[in-house]
């Protein structure tokens, strides 16, 4: 394996291991204590996105979701053969983080494990758009406070509804480690999804190369995701 990946692996698993420590640890400390309430869980999703994106994107590109990774893999920006090594990092990070949070707090708020408060129906359709939305403006903009407002925004509204998870990961890791499995395949199916209609909706905004446009003078009309 090469340096440069097992970098961006670790990365990776560190990176998702962080979102899943400190949110749903959040969400674990807010039912043991009442302290944070639940604008106090979002922001600190939000946070710890915005920090994460911060340290790690120059190594990795701080996907942290394997949503993340299928849209930058449709949008052409990510190769495929790296996916399921990045996938398989991002759970190997959650579990690890949940596992944590079980040994220091027990099974207390079912280890922040996301499970719909309403019907099934209700619960795809709110986690397919709010991954839509935090992806695509990940697509359009990338950059960490953007992206960490955005997951603090989606939690703050959707998440006494569906957890607002919008990662296949950081439902994965709590439900593993809590034994709670209900209506698990939405929060891989809508998120993926979600991923899907982001590159589409993406591809729809990024303007066609004008016609006897250099690729040099083209960038010119593309923004800069990579901008931190």
């Amino acid at each position: 394996m090469p340096a440069s990946l097992r970098r961006a692996l670790t990365a990776e698993l560190l990176g998702t291991f962080a979102l899943v420590f400190f949110g749903p640890g959040a969400a674990v400390v807010q039912a043991q204590t009442g302290a944070l309430g639940h604008l106090g869980v979002a922001l600190v999703f939000g946070l710890t996105v915005t920090a994460v994106i911060a340290a790690l994107a120059p190594v990795s590109g701080a996907h942290i979701n394997p949503a993340a990774t299928v849209a930058l893999t449709l949008a052409g920006r990510f190769p495929r053969a790296q996916v399921l090594p990045y996938v398989a990092a991002q759970l190997t990070g959650a579990v690890l983080a949940a596992s944590v949070l079980l040994g220091l707090f027990g099974l207390t708020g079912d280890l922040g494990a996301t499970v719909p408060a309403g019907s099934l129906l209700q619960a795809f359709a709110l986690e397919t758009l709010l991954t839509f939305f935090l992806l695509l403006i990940a697509l359009r903009s990338g950059l960490p406070w953007v992206v960490g407002g955005v997951v603090a925004l989606e939690a703050a509204m959707a998440g006494p509804i569906t957890g607002a998870s919008m990662n296949p990961a950081r439902s994965f890791g709590p439900a593993l480690a809590s034994g709670v499995w209900t209506a698990h395949w939405v929060y891989w199916a809508a998120p993926l999804l979600g991923a899907a209609l982001a590159a589409a909706a993406n591809r729809l905004l990024t303007p066609a190369q004008p016609l006897g446009t250099s690729p040099e003078r083209a960038q010119e009309f593309v923004p800069d995701r990579n901008a931190r």
